[in-house]
């Protein structure tokens, strides 16, 4: 098996088969990382797991793997674009009809499903925790989101397993009073 990092270095130079390698050695993770993003948003029914990691390997190529150093750190960018696929399809199920069909713009809150106002909710808190720390809302993606470790998320951060569990702690106090 060829080494990841080296594959997600080609991959950012271009070399097309060296993109398809590193999706294929990565597959079942992103797998996981799908199903496990989906387990928590029951009102996707319309987005299974398939679909979710095709999108999300979409959006890795688009960018061009620019960020991406290594295993973390794609499967951190992929728990994020995961978390912003699911938020967009609620997004665009229950967007406002109009000509310029802005998937920003919902309909009545009152009309959305349980689970459809939670993920909103949720993205909203994240986004105002991002004006407060953008380390903290990484710590969350990776950890919620992408489901790794204390180990690997301070590893992609360059930080302590210590600062990352203070930061998760930080962050679900931060959130949780959002979320009230």
């Amino acid at each position: 098996m060829p080494d990841l990092t080296e594959l997600i270095a080609a991959a950012r130079s271009g070399d097309s088969s060296a993109e398809e390698q590193l999706f294929s050695h990565l597959y079942l993770d992103l797998r996981q990382l799908a199903r496990s993003r989906l387990k928590h948003s029951t009102p996707c029914a319309l987005l299974d797991t398939t679909v979710l990691v095709h999108e999300a390997y979409l959006r890795l190529h688009q960018a061009g793997y620019v960020s991406i150093a290594d295993r973390s750190h794609f499967l951190a960018y992929a728990g994020r674009a995961m978390r912003c696929i699911v938020v967009d399809f609620v997004r665009k199920q229950n967007r406002a009809h109009r000509d310029d069909r802005d998937a920003r713009v919902l309909v009545d809150p009152a009309s959305l499903s349980t689970g459809q106002r939670e993920i909103l909710l949720v993205d909203q808190a994240l986004s105002e925790l991002a004006a407060f720390s953008d380390r903290l809302v990484r710590v969350v993606e990776m950890r919620y989101f992408a489901g790794m470790s204390d180990v690997e998320i301070a590893e992609a951060l360059s930080l302590n397993e210590r600062t990352v569990r203070r930061d998760w702690e930080k962050a679900r106090m931060i959130l949780a009073a959002a979320l009230k």
